[in-house]
């Protein structure tokens, strides 16, 4: 995130002019930051981002979002390089880029499946831990079977919600 702020500054963006997607990613195309800046812009603005994989990382929403920008008449700044998409030379360098963006994030998406797939081989990767060890949940389990204790108590006693004193109570034979 600093990085693109940086770069940013560096192409003359004043920083109240910067908008942030907290959490989202590229390839997801309704970003409250994207749809901001897009609506900030006015014709004769000049959109800029870093990268263009911080615009969009799909080949078809980069196309997308560059003819709405076309339509209303804003040009695309690019790492401080701007393209002009109406020029047949701009266009086939947009549509390189907007490729390699996509290429790019299809890659980190694959390597990202293939070292799940190689940690959950060698169980590293077993989902969510539980909240309680084996000897606490027999605990919890032995209080409720007692009887003197409220199940909300017992989820109090062990800093869990209720639906978890009630599942492992459940689950236990």
């Amino acid at each position: 995130m600093t990085a693109q702020r940086n770069g940013l500054a560096g192409l003359g963006v004043p920083e109240d002019r910067v908008y942030v997607d907290h959490g989202l990613t590229g390839r997801n195309r309704e970003r409250p930051g994207l749809r901001e800046a897009l609506a900030a812009v006015r014709a004769g603005d000049t959109l800029a981002v870093t990268k263009l994989d911080r615009l969009a990382r799909s080949l078809p929403d980069a196309r997308d979002i560059i003819e709405d920008l076309t339509k209303r008449d804003i040009k695309l700044s690019i790492g401080g390089s701007v393209h002009d998409p109406t020029d047949p030379v701009g266009r086939l360098l947009f549509n390189v880029l907007a490729m390699v963006a996509e290429f790019e994030s299809d890659l980190a998406r694959a390597r990202t499946r293939e070292g799940m797939q190689v940690a959950k081989a060698k169980g590293l990767l077993c989902g969510k831990q539980p909240k309680l060890s084996k000897s606490q949940e027999a605990h919890l389990v032995s209080l409720y079977k007692g009887g003197h204790h409220t199940t909300t108590e017992i989820a109090e006693l062990f800093k869990v919600a209720r639906s978890t004193a009630y599942r492992i109570v459940n689950r236990t034979p």
